[in-house]
């Protein structure tokens, strides 16, 4: 609302404005667009924010707290240091359990890193390639998803593809589907976002495709690849496909703001634990995780970085080289409005903070 009201302001007093003093009048209508701004800003954002740093780790994440998350658990992996691990508030907010470090969470897309390695190492391995088509691998898609001739693995790993995201279909969220083929079918016959490689997209769809994908080349289920060539090499014994594979009190709880329930018992995705993500950050960003010339090929095609978000869940997964750290962090809950997703942000940069500030 506020933008539509700095831009009427503004087309109506340059309309009148000489080039000369035009300059003056955008510097004096974008300052007050920025003061108009804070009256749409969440106060508890602008308070985050403005607080004075904490002088340790811990009493950020109980401020953290305050500011309205129910659990949140950090993992820090400092150079030279030993794993430092935090928690605050509740694993289980109505049985009042506490926060617990090594707790499994729902890691969303962070999961889309160990697809983009464990894509790397076929294609490293000459099972994949980068530059054939969708329909060389899934031949059925043609006709079903545009421009299935002409995709890549290349444009699905780096969301260029322009295949429609299947969980921005109509109200997704409301009742999701839990197989790749119900997930598929959302977006079966839709048209293409754009043509392949004109733009990027963010579409859960690509990662979708690529496990089936992956799935038809090696002739057994994808996860079980990166057990094997990833969890195992790395000795990560907290990291899992489902929920099938855990005890559900193990999971730290997952609430969405107005709604009453909580969604850990919801299938969606992989679980892990913040130390064995730190782990695999850590293995990915310096190199140990990959063989002879799989590095270049990872780093032509995916970040080292990744965020994650499903209702009740969302997550922060960096390596920070000025100060060789690795730093996790898992927060719930999530709300519509998005606000705490931003109130993550604000809360994981303090964190980084309170760490350079220690360095």
């Amino acid at each position: 609302m506020y933008t539509r009201i700095v831009d009427n302001l503004k087309f109506s007093v340059l309309s009148r404005m000489t080039k000369r003093n035009k300059k003056q009048i955008i510097r004096i209508i974008l300052l007050a667009g920025t003061i108009i701004s804070m009256f749409y800003v969440p106060w508890i954002l602008v308070k985050a924010w403005i607080l004075p740093l904490p002088d340790t780790v811990q009493e950020q994440l109980n401020e953290a707290i305050e500011h309205g998350f129910e659990g949140i658990i950090v993992y820090v992996d400092k150079a030279g240091k030993p794993p430092a691990f935090y928690a605050a508030g509740w694993h289980d907010p109505k049985k009042k359990i506490p926060a617990n470090p090594k707790a499994l969470f729902k890691i969303a897309s962070i999961s889309k890193l160990y697809t983009a390695v464990a894509v790397t190492k076929l294609v490293n391995d000459g099972r994949l390639s980068l530059d054939k088509r969708l329909s060389d691998y899934l031949p059925e898609l043609l006709g079903r998803i545009e421009n299935a001739e002409k995709i890549t693995l290349r444009m699905m790993v780096q969301h260029r593809s322009g295949i429609p995201n299947y969980t921005d279909t109509p109200n997704y969220w409301a009742a999701p589907k839990e197989s790749n083929k119900e997930n598929l079918e959302l977006v079966l016959d839709l048209p293409a976002s754009f043509e392949p490689d004109t733009d990027y997209e963010y579409s859960n769809t690509n990662y979708l495709l690529l496990s089936d994908i992956m799935d038809k080349v090696i002739g057994y289920d994808h996860f079980q690849f990166i057990q094997e060539e990833i969890l195992n090499r790395l000795n990560l014994k907290n990291t899992f496909a489902s929920l099938s594979e855990v005890n559900i009190d193990d999971v730290m709880s997952g609430y969405y703001v107005g709604y009453p329930l909580d969604l850990k018992t919801e299938e969606q995705g992989m679980l892990a634990s913040a130390e064995d993500v730190g782990i695999f950050l850590r293995a990915l960003n310096d190199g140990t995780l990959f063989d002879k010339g799989e590095q270049e090929i990872y780093s032509s095609i995916y970040k080292y970085e990744h965020k994650g978000l499903v209702p009740g869940y969302q997550s922060i997964a960096k390596y920070h080289k000025d100060i060789d750290a690795v730093v996790i962090q898992f927060t719930g809950p999530t709300n519509f409005d998005g606000y705490n997703w931003n109130l993550a942000d604000i809360v994981y940069n303090r964190i980084v903070n309170i760490i350079e500030q220690k360095n």
